[in-house]
């Protein structure tokens, strides 16, 4: 049996993504229960998307389904960045921690992208 070329824990985007959403479950699990269950709730399943996606199109079989789970996480990143922008105005997020999931999420496009790019040239179907 052939090697895989990549593996899942060696995908940037996915490291960051998957680090990334355990950090903000610490942060929002500290949260009031109202906070916790409406935006927290929200906040919390979008970040977890990101990696999930990823870790489920690395594990299918076709080119064109790994990618449109690529694609999937890209968009939850988008809408993770408006979790956290209405945590953080809403005062529920620091400036700081704020500031350090959205330097995490701007990361996950590019990242994204060249996943995508390998995916498409180094697999044949």
């Amino acid at each position: 049996m052939e090697k895989p070329l990549l593996t899942l824990e060696k995908i940037d985007a996915y490291t960051i993504s998957f680090e990334l959403s355990n950090r903000v479950w610490e942060m929002v699990s500290t949260w009031e229960s109202f906070e916790k269950w409406t935006l927290g709730k929200q906040f919390i399943e979008s970040i977890d998307s990101v990696s999930a996606n990823i870790a489920e199109g690395y594990y299918r079989h076709f080119k064109k389904d790994k990618i449109n789970f690529y694609r999937y996480s890209r968009g939850s990143v988008g809408e993770s960045i408006q979790w956290t922008e209405k945590a953080r105005i809403r005062g529920h997020l620091s400036d700081e921690e704020a500031s350090y999931i959205l330097d995490e999420l701007k990361k996950l496009p590019l990242a994204i992208n060249r996943l995508i790019r390998y995916t498409e040239t180094k697999l044949k179907f």
